[in-house]
């Protein structure tokens, strides 16, 4: 099986939407919104990256980037999430390829940084770690994990996009 990842497309959008409502669907972690809140970074502008993966000429994932606020960085840091892969796609290696080619996306644009709220068991593959040098606003430190794409010495309080709060 191939997985391919690629920017998202105008076309693409409703049915991210609807992936996204579908990948979140039960789960206790979820805000009920996520397939919204994609929708508000888009329309403000503020979706960076957008990625979709494709297996067997179907959409089977995607992936959101925004930036995010950290005053006095040395660079530009990045939120990453949502994430989504379809139920019966998970587990084959959907997120992962999408997680590498993100990532690899933010080193191309010089990234400082990427901040995550989510699995830490999941996460920590990809170097993202527990680092209380910068927290996320309002976000459960537990499960916030950040990921250095520069050698800096960055702290403090990162604050994700203002649709954020409205999910």
């Amino acid at each position: 099986m191939t997985i391919t990842v690629r920017s998202e497309c105008p076309e693409d959008v409703d049915f991210i939407r609807d992936l996204t409502e579908l990948a979140f669907r039960g789960r206790s972690y979820s805000c009920k919104r996520e397939h919204l809140l994609i929708d508000d970074l888009r329309e403000a502008n503020a979706l960076t990256v957008s990625l979709v993966a494709e297996a067997e000429t179907n959409i089977v994932g995607h992936v959101a980037l925004s930036p995010v606020t950290l005053p006095g960085a040395s660079g530009p840091w990045f939120g990453l999430g949502p994430i989504s892969v379809l139920p019966e796609w998970q587990r084959k290696g959907v997120g992962s390829a999408m997680m590498k080619e993100a990532l690899a996306r933010l080193t191309q644009q010089q990234a400082a940084g990427c901040i995550l709220v989510g699995d830490t068991r999941y996460y920590k593959r990809f170097g993202f770690a527990h680092d209380s040098s910068i927290v996320a606003e309002n976000e459960p430190p537990e499960y916030t994990m950040i990921l250095r794409l520069s050698s800096n010495s960055d702290h403090g309080v990162a604050r994700f996009h203002d649709a954020f709060a409205a999910h």
